[in-house]
This record gives C-alpha cells, sequence and structure tokens, in this order.
C-alpha cells in the first residue's frame, strides 16, 4: 500500500508533544473511530514506513496511539496527519477526554441498539403475518400494505442505527482501504434497494427484516464488545485516576499554586498535606511521615518516608505534610509506566492475533468477489433475473461477514489480562499469556520469590523487658534488622536521641545495638542466621537472630503447580544451609545452592534443551539474565527495576499464588482463542456453500451472521465469569 500524504489538521498536536531526547520526540493521541483490530493494522503499519517513526503502537481498548519518532517536537502534525488521511478523527490523548468519549459512544450505541430492536420487533411481526398468508389467505393488497408499513418502520431505523457501520465503511472507502463494515453496509443497503423494489412491483417477498434485523444482531455484538473492551479501559481509568488531577506546587519564594499534574516539571517541589495523593515521582525533601504506597509494593501497610525517600506518583500521605522535589512527572511516572503495560497486555501482538488479523485483512475483498462471482453465476448460468440472484448475492455478502473471526483472539486476550489485572497480576508481554500456557517446569529463586525478602525475629534469648529496649533504639534506623526487631516488639518506646554508626549500629547513651565487633562480643554463634547483638551496662550482650521467612502460601502454592502436573525446582545464591531450609518448609524436593547467575540461565538452558517450558520466577537484580533466558517467567512487584524489565509478569502482595492463577488463567485463554477461531471458521465454511446455493435468506444470514459473533463473544465472557482456581491457604 502506498503511504498517503498527511493532511491539513485542526489540531496543533506539536504543542502536545514531549522531548525525550535531543533529536526525539513523542506524542500520545486519542483517535476516534478505532473499532477492530484491522484498523490498528492498518495505522501501525503505515506508520512503520515512515522510517522516521521509532515507535507507533495502537491500543483498541483505550484508543491511544503511542508515537515516538526521530526529528523535532514540529513533525508532530506531518505524523499525525498520515493517521488523519485515513479516515480517522485525532485529538490530543487525556484520560479525561477518553472516559468522556467513550461514554457518549456507549449511550450512543445504546439508543441506537434500542431503536433497532423496537423497528425488528415490529417489522418482524409483519413479516411473520406475511408469511402465514402464503398459503392465499391474504390478498395481494394486504400483502403490499404490509410490506411498505415494514418500509416505513425498516427505512428510518436502518438509516439511523446503521450509522456506525456507514461512517466507517465511508471513511474506510474514502481513504482508499477496506474494513469488516464495508461488506456490512453494502448488505444492508442493497436489502433494503432490493426490497423496496419488490415492494414496488408487488412481490410476494421483500426483505426489510433482513436489513434491520442484521443491524440490530450487529449492534449487540458491538455492544458487548465494547463492554468487554471496557473492561480494560476501567483498568486504566482507575490507575489514571491515582494520580489526580492536580498538585500544589511551592515556589521558591514559600508561596504556593495548584497545577495540573500533567504540567509538573522535574525539579519543582510538592506540598503534600496530609491525605492527599502524589501527582508525581520524586524524592522526599523536608518532613517524615507514612505513606500507602500499596500502588507500588502491593502492601497494605503503610511504610514510613523521610528526607531521601523515593515516592511515587499515586501514593497517599497518610501522616504529616511532607515537601517532595519532582523527577517525573506526566507520562514518565511509574503509575504511568503501569498503564503503559496494561495496555500493551492488552495491544499485543501475538501469533493467535497475527494470525487472526492476517485472515480478517484478506477477507473483505475475498467476500466482495464470492458476492461477485455468485451473482454473476446465478445470472448467466443458473438463468435466474437479476433481482433474484441478487437477492442471492445479498445473503452471500452478509453471511461472510468476517465478525467473529475478527473478534475470535482480541476479546479473549482483554478479558484474560483484565481478568489478571483484577487478581494483581500485570501482563509485560504481548505474547506472554500463550507461553505461560505451554508451562511445564517452574524454577523459584529463594530469597524475595520464595520468601518475602524481610527479615524476621525467629531467636531471641532475652527477656521481655530487654527486647523492648533494644526495639526502643532500633526504632531509629531503617535498617532491615532493625525493623525486623521493631515488628517483634511493637509497643516500644522509641528512644530519643539516639547516634547512628553507618555500618555498624546504634548507640544510646552507654547502651549499643549492632554488629558483634560494634557490642565488643567474641565467640559468636555460626548458625548461618543474621542477627544483632544489644548491649549495655550491668547486663549480658543479648543476641536476636533473624531469618527470611517463606510466603504463607508457598507450601499450598508448590503443591497446587504440583497438582497441575507442573515440575518445581529451587535455584539461589544463598547458603546451602538456607536453602535446604526454604526448600523443605515450602516441600520443593529439588534445589541448588550458592548458583551465581550465569550459572541459573545455564541451568534453563538445559531444561530447554531437554524440551521443557520453563517459567522462572525471580526478583533479584542477579535473576534477570535467567528471567531473560526463561521460556516464560514472572516477579513479584518488589523486584528490582531491571528484574522487571526482563520479566513477562509481575504480581504484587505477600502470596505466591498468584502464579498458579496466571498458569490457570492462560491455559483457560488459549483454550478459548483455539475454540473461537474454530467456531468462527466452521461457521464459514458450513454457512457460506449454503447461501451460494440460494438455501439462506438475508433474514436467515443476518441472523446466522450475528450470532456467530455472539457466540465468540459469550466463549470469551466464560473467562471472566469462572474463578481461575481456589486460592491457596
Amino acid at each position: 500500500m502506498r503511504a498517503r500524504r498527511p493532511v491539513p489538521l485542526d489540531i496543533d498536536f506539536a504543542g502536545y508533544a514531549r522531548q525525550t531526547g535531543p533529536d526525539e520526540a513523542e506524542l500520545d493521541l486519542l483517535i476516534e473511530g478505532l473499532d477492530c483490530a484491522a484498523c490498528v493494522w492498518l495505522i501501525e503499519s503505515l506508520l512503520a514506513r515512515n522510517p522516521a517513526v521509532q515507535r507507533a503502537r495502537v491500543s483498541l481498548s483505550t484508543r491511544r496511539l503511542s508515537l515516538r519518532w526521530r526529528g523535532p517536537i514540529a513533525d508532530a502534525n506531518a505524523h499525525a496527519g498520515l493517521v488523519a488521511a485515513l479516515g480517522f478523527r485525532l485529538a490530543p490523548y487525556e484520560a479525561i477526554a477518553a472516559a468522556a468519549e467513550d461514554d457518549r459512544d456507549a449511550r450512543d450505541l445504546l439508543r441506537r441498539l434500542a431503536v433497532a430492536g423496537f423497528a425488528t420487533a415490529n417489522v418482524m411481526l409483519l413479516s411473520v403475518a406475511v408469511w402465514s398468508g402464503e398459503d392465499g389467505s391474504m390478498g395481494d393488497a394486504t400483502r403490499s400494505l404490509f410490506h411498505w408499513l415494514s418500509a416505513a418502520i425498516a427505512l428510518p431505523a436502518v438509516a439511523y442505527a446503521g450509522q456506525p457501520f456507514f461512517r466507517s465503511a465511508f471513511a474506510a472507502v474514502r481513504a482508499g482501504r477496506t474494513n469488516m463494515d464495508v461488506p456490512i453496509s453494502i448488505g444492508a443497503t442493497l436489502a433494503c434497494v432490493i426490497s423496496l423494489h419488490e415492494a414496488w412491483i408487488g412481490a410476494q417477498h421483500a426483505f426489510f427484516d433482513s436489513a434491520i434485523t442484521l443491524l440490530f444482531f450487529l449492534l449487540i455484538g458491538r455492544y458487548l464488545d465494547r463492554r468487554a473492551r471496557g473492561r480494560a479501559r476501567q483498568s486504566v481509568r482507575a490507575l489514571l485516576a491515582l494520580a489526580g488531577r492536580s498538585a500544589t506546587v511551592l515556589a521558591a519564594d514559600g508561596t504556593t499554586a495548584s497545577r495540573r499534574v500533567d504540567l509538573l516539571q522535574p525539579g519543582e517541589v510538592l506540598l503534600v498535606a496530609a491525605g492527599e495523593r502524589l501527582g508525581a515521582d520524586g524524592v522526599v525533601n523536608q518532613g517524615v511521615s507514612a505513606l500507602d504506597a500499596a500502588l507500588v509494593s502491593g502492601e497494605s501497610v503503610p511504610v514510613s518516608v523521610e528526607p531521601g525517600t523515593k515516592v511515587f506518583a499515586g501514593m497517599v500521605n497518610l501522616g504529616a505534610p511532607i515537601r517532595v522535589r519532582v523527577t517525573a512527572a506526566g507520562e514518565h511516572t511509574l503509575l504511568s509506566e503501569i498503564v503503559r503495560l496494561v495496555e500493551a497486555a492488552e495491544r499485543g501482538r501475538s501469533r493467535f492475533i497475527a494470525l487472526a488479523d492476517r485472515v480478517a485483512r484478506a477477507y473483505a475483498p475475498v467476500v466482495h468477489v464470492t458476492a461477485l462471482v455468485t451473482f454473476l453465476g446465478w445470472m448467466l448460468l443458473g438463468d435466474l433475473a437479476w433481482d433474484r440472484a441478487l437477492v442471492i448475492a445479498t445473503s452471500v455478502l452478509i453471511i461472510t461477514c468476517p465478525c467473529a473471526l475478527a473478534l475470535a483472539v482480541p476479546v479473549v486476550q482483554v478479558v484474560a489480562s483484565t481478568s489478571l489485572l483484577r487478581r494483581g497480576i500485570l501482563l509485560l508481554s504481548p505474547t506472554a499469556l500463550e507461553r505461560f500456557a505451554r508451562v511445564d517446569h517452574v524454577v523459584l529463586d529463594k530469597t524475595g520469590t520464595l520468601t518475602l525478602g524481610r527479615p524476621v525475629l525467629i531467636d531471641n534469648s532475652s527477656d521481655a523487658e530487654t527486647l523492648r529496649a533494644a526495639a526502643g533504639i532500633a526504632a531509629n534506623s531503617r535498617h532491615p534488622l532493625a525493623q525486623a526487631l521493631v515488628r517483634a516488639a511493637p509497643n516500644a518506646a522509641t528512644a530519643p536521641n539516639v547516634e547512628e554508626h553507618p555500618g555498624l549500629g546504634l548507640q544510646f547513651g552507654d547502651a549499643r545495638l549492632g554488629s558483634a565487633l560494634f557490642c565488643n562480643v567474641s565467640g559468636t554463634a555460626n548458625d548461618g542466621h543474621s542477627e544483632l547483638w544489644f548491649l549495655r551496662p550491668g547486663c549480658p550482650p543479648a543476641r536476636f537472630a533473624f531469618a527470611d521467612r517463606p510466603r504463607p502460601d508457598a507450601a499450598a502454592t508448590v503443591a497446587a503447580l504440583a497438582g497441575e502436573n507442573l515440575s518445581v525446582e529451587l535455584l539461589s545464591g544463598d547458603r546451602p544451609a538456607a536453602v535446604a531450609r526454604a526448600a523443605a518448609e515450602a516441600g520443593v524436593s529439588s534445589w541448588r545452592a550458592e548458583v551465581a547467575p550465569a550459572t541459573k540461565a545455564r541451568r534453563l538452558a538445559e531444561l530447554a534443551d531437554q524440551g521443557k517450558c520453563v517459567l522462572m520466577v525471580g526478583d533479584g537484580l542477579n535473576d534477570a539474565p535467567a528471567l531473560a533466558a526463561a521460556y516464560a517467567s514472572i516477579s513479584p512487584a518488589t523486584a528490582a527495576e531491571a528484574t522487571q524489565n526482563a520479566a513477562d509478569a509481575i504480581f504484587q502482595g505477600d502470596r505466591l499464588f498468584p502464579i498458579v492463577e496466571t498458569l490457570l488463567v492462560a491455559r483457560r485463554a488459549d483454550r478459548l482463542v483455539r475454540q473461537n477461531l474454530a467456531l468462527a471458521l466452521l461457521y464459514n465454511l458450513g454457512a457460506v456453500p449454503l447461501a451460494i446455493m440460494g438455501d439462506v435468506t438475508p433474514l436467515v444470514a443476518a441472523i446466522a451472521m450475528s450470532s456467530s459473533s455472539l457466540l465468540v463473544i459469550g466463549n470469551a465472557l466464560r473467562l471472566g465469569v469462572r474463578p481461575a482456581a481456589r486460592e491457596a491457604r
């Protein structure tokens, strides 16, 4: 296809583009009139032909086009004009505007559906009367009257209810392309024209019922499809809403001003009051407080922040006011990245989607050729009048519409990714679902994956008063072992004026809490546990030993994986004693300790050579090579950024069972995709020959074609109705 020249635009999109490098810019656009996967392919393929475009990704659910190119911001209008030349309306992407547009479209679609339903019911009543009078009990005048009454009801209804299809088809043809709405529009129009001709000459049959019934069922399918995609849009809207709409900026002279969060700039200082959401990523500049960080960590327990602590958009300040220096705002925040991950999971091009898109793109011209050949064949070889041949060709045109095939994969992808999102699981890779479905071996890391990655006090030989005293001193430090000691004695009073010696410990008067060296202790235990020593005048040294506990459902999750015929092994860089203990507590029989990152990757390669489809689960920076090398991978939300970038999915919270949920949802999605493709293809293989032979009227064709789309959508929605598995306890 030859690339089209840009068209003039009403909006200067250069004002909405962002400079991301010395010679690089990006822009997010809202595409109005985006209805099918073929349109997504058309836009992406057209922009990909431009050598300046580095990335062009379209989300069918949110209708967002993410565009990045080499060159100045001023090129934004030229790139947007290429898309406008295809017949699409463009606007700057804003979550609020997109939500309002979605609401308007949904209400408009529902109104047209109601009109089509009302007209269908009334026209069908008249048609039933005509069919009942075929035995001669109805006179010609009465039948003609009923035909004209049907025309009076159906024609205005078709003109109104069919506008979504007519507009889309007209825009496609005007842009020199075709889509699925073209054969729909031609079929409905021909049915009306033929019916008018039949009514005019007083023929026995008219097909007004076929035209309006076709649109009625298609509108039902499109509305259900919009509802399914709306789930993904609602998830994105909910995430975007976490950033709020405005923030309070503190100027250098001490004055404050309210500003939209998308206009914040790095380096500015925000004043975040108690109960307020952060509108940007940043670093605490002043103040001490507690934040609800569930968005980032999945934890319901608030986290303490102080000067120097990194904070992210969407977090809620639960304590005293703090000042935050902005490091990232707008599309560059962690929250925006999560939104893009959600969109990417829905938008992804898997092999099933690629197959469905290729078939759908070739389908429209095939449909038109088939209908034309049928018309000419019946005219020349079947010795039928032109109007009879046109009726049969119209039936072929209607029944071969590829709506069911185009919906077969995207609906399943949307429902599956949204179902996982509700469980706290974000898909990062477009092909993740397919690969998760074929996993047969699971490799677990230990620290932070099989375990919580948080030390817990397990050995305390001192009395309760000593523990409280040590915890009161430990409350002044953010060290993981100190915080574990505080958690063991939550009611301890915080000691004032505590001095911290970095790398050694804490000092409160003559009392010391820290390493054995800092507390002048010799002959310490060598049991492999982390430890803190507490020394105070007149008392013997007290030892506190810590260990990393398994996730609460680790054993149940391993058992559930085994129940799904998945083998499990543990690879860790920790000491053999610690790995053996963790493996025994979780019920993992196969384990290896002191495994270097390169060794992990080699082990995964060995398993792949054995024909295994390996799922790697890890969280540390040392796991990134293994995650990238694995057939599929998943990380907890607490993993390092580089680790999450290498993974196919991330899960939130302390539970490990999301691994099982992900695999089971992927397996069900895989089955549903195959079922949907089979249903769509079997429908066409069975229905098209019948239509070509003249055994299917336009009415039956409309019902059959629409029913196949509804069947595919209903089959996909089953994924979101039934839970994937019983939660591990």
